[in-house]
């Protein structure tokens, strides 16, 4: 089953590419309208808009689900129903393809809800507590967009179609369509985990690390800002577009001090792609689509990688995700650490990796910006932070000594595994090159003094230094000269975001519809007879009870209270 599905996408994703190759060097755009229903003029149409930007994102989504799918064989062998779990995987990706090619906002529902779906089966997969509390909270942080989708929806019946593609450049002033921009924006926010929705993102690690691999690099999270920049001309009219500036920015900031607390190896892989996503959002709100696609898919691809490595590693060590019990795997594990270390130094933007060249363009054009400093510096220690890190999870999984209780049988020959790293492993070296050449018709000529052109080096190397320095620490001095206690629970704790989204959202108001469920369900009669009146006056017995303590304070309260009471009577009494 593994092997059909990997082959039937694995085609699919080269054909994809043949045909992007031929849109794009003869700027073809394809749309179909296919006409269900026509009745009294009402007809119902299912759209499809195929250009080189949709055929190169599904080329990417086909590409790491094939190998995603090839990975589980292996890695989900134990598993006692692998055929629901790969219909399940291949549902997801379906639902991205609709995403994808659909111009048409109602399609573009069915395919964003059924990621919603899908993504909540995926992640309760392992049926245990954890699992179904972060099920629950990415449903329900997914369910708001959702919602302001279906509400664009209803609006955009003003304009007499729902197909976006006719409405992007026009009606400037107008009011509606402001109000779908902002719409769009916010749905896209939850679905990107931007601040105040990331909580869902590393909670959504509670689901098996194949799931992790494909939908942090290609699917899920980045549907948010694919849908960005589609509807970009639109939004890059409203006045909301420099909130999302400013939201991309902290969650960018957010997530790269966060991961560097965390001890979760997955954890700290997806606050890593947090920090990504935070990257391509203000970019692109700042108006360049172009980066940002760019920067989704180059990635796309080491993010997967990335995943798969980790999960070799969790596997090989007992299902421990610790790091602080890793330690000289390279010498145990030395192809998985090579694919390991090659996707991380992606992720870092080291030169002439796939990261490399969509980050250092991207950085570039923030210098090149005529922005102010608060984004220059929440860029470049952004920056930093990636390097941080990234060196502090390679010193702590490479350098230092294995710490287990127990001897493991750490090997690394699991070629089915291997193999599909191996492929991931080759794109994360060569798409940042291809893609720039075949995306860009012409090389951007960016002018930059010498200090701020080699301004992300220092940057890195400043960040890398002190990643190295700080895992070389012991806890006592991290806490004693670094940081108090609670600013380190504050920072670690991705500002309270988490206990902000679950605590926050349901104590209060699930208190409040329970003593409303009492007084409409049971009715009046319950609550203020019988039982109900007992508790009234037993609260009341209670407020009283206090006024018999005979505490003296409590009476030159109540005299000083009456003395003002007849003082405003006479006073009132005399004019």
């Amino acid at each position: 089953m593994c092997l059909y599905m990997f082959f039937f996408l694995f085609f699919f994703s080269v054909m994809n590419f043949i045909f992007m190759i031929y849109f794009i060097m003869n700027n073809l755009v394809i749309f179909f309208e296919w006409e269900l229903i026509s009745f009294n003029s009402v007809s119902i149409v299912m759209s499809i808009l195929l250009d080189w930007m949709s055929l190169l994102f599904m080329m990417f989504v086909m590409m790491i689900s094939s190998v995603v799918i090839y990975y589980s064989k292996s890695y989900m062998s134990s598993e006692l129903n692998l055929f629901r779990f790969i219909i399940l995987v291949m549902l997801f990706v379906f639902s991205m393809i609709l995403l994808i090619i659909s111009p048409n906002i109602i399609s573009i529902l069915l395919g964003w809800d059924g990621l919603g779906l899908v993504s909540y089966c995926l992640v309760i997969y392992y049926q245990n507590v954890k699992s179904y509390n972060a099920g629950m909270l990415t449903a329900l942080s997914n369910r708001i967009g959702d919602v302001l989708i279906l509400m664009v929806i209803s609006w955009m019946l003003n304009y007499g179609s729902w197909n976006y593609i006719f409405y992007l450049d026009f009606m400037k002033n107008d009011l509606i369509m402001t109000f779908i921009s902002v719409m769009i924006i916010i749905a896209a926010m939850t679905k990107s985990a931007q601040i105040p929705f990331s909580s869902w993102l590393p909670a959504a690690m509670a689901a098996p690390t194949p799931v992790s691999a494909l939908v942090h690099s290609s699917t899920l999270v980045t549907a948010g800002v694919y849908l960005l920049i589609r509807f970009n001309l639109l939004i890059m009219k409203t006045f909301f577009i420099k909130v999302l500036l400013l939201m991309g920015m902290l969650t960018m900031f957010m997530a790269g001090i966060s991961a560097n607390y965390e001890y979760d190896l997955k954890k700290i892989i997806a606050l890593s792609t947090l920090s990504q996503l935070g990257l391509m959002m203000s970019i692109l709100s700042m108006g360049f689509p172009d980066l940002a696609f760019f920067h989704l898919l180059t990635h796309a691809m080491f993010k997967a990688l990335l995943f798969m490595c980790a999960g070799v590693i969790i596997h090989m060590m007992n299902n421990i995700q610790d790091i602080r019990y890793m330690g000289g795997v390279s010498l145990y594990l030395p192809m998985t650490c090579l694919c390991l270390n090659i996707s991380n130094m992606a992720l870092c933007g080291i030169p002439f990796l796939a990261g490399f060249y969509s980050k250092d363009l991207i950085l570039e054009m923030v210098s090149f910006s005529n922005l102010n400093m608060m984004v220059f510096l929440f860029y470049y220690i952004s920056t930093g932070l990636t390097m941080y890190y990234t060196i502090r999870l390679l010193m702590y999984m490479m350098v230092n000594d294995l710490n287990l209780l127990s001897i493991y049988n750490l090997y690394d020959e699991d070629y089915i595994m291997l193999k599909s790293m191996f492929i991931l492993l080759f794109m994360s070296l060569v798409s940042g090159s291809f893609l720039s050449w075949m995306i860009f018709y012409y090389p951007y000529m960016i002018y930059l003094p010498f200090n701020l052109k080699m301004m992300v080096i220092y940057v890195s190397f400043m960040g890398g230094l002190l990643g190295y320095l700080v895992s070389n620490m012991n806890i006592y001095s991290i806490n004693k000269f670094i940081l108090t206690y609670n600013l380190s629970n504050f920072l670690c704790l991705m500002w309270f975001m988490p206990s902000l989204s679950t605590y926050g959202l349901n104590y209060y108001f699930l208190s409040f519809g329970q003593n409303l469920l009492k007084i409409v369900d049971m009715g009046w009669s319950e609550m203020y007879t019988g039982q109900g009146i007992v508790y009234i006056l037993k609260n009341y017995s209670s407020f009283y009870n206090i006024f018999h303590i005979n505490n003296l304070k409590i009476y030159l309260f109540s005299f000083v209270i009456w003395m003002m009471i007849i003082m405003y009577m006479l006073f009132l009494k005399i004019y």
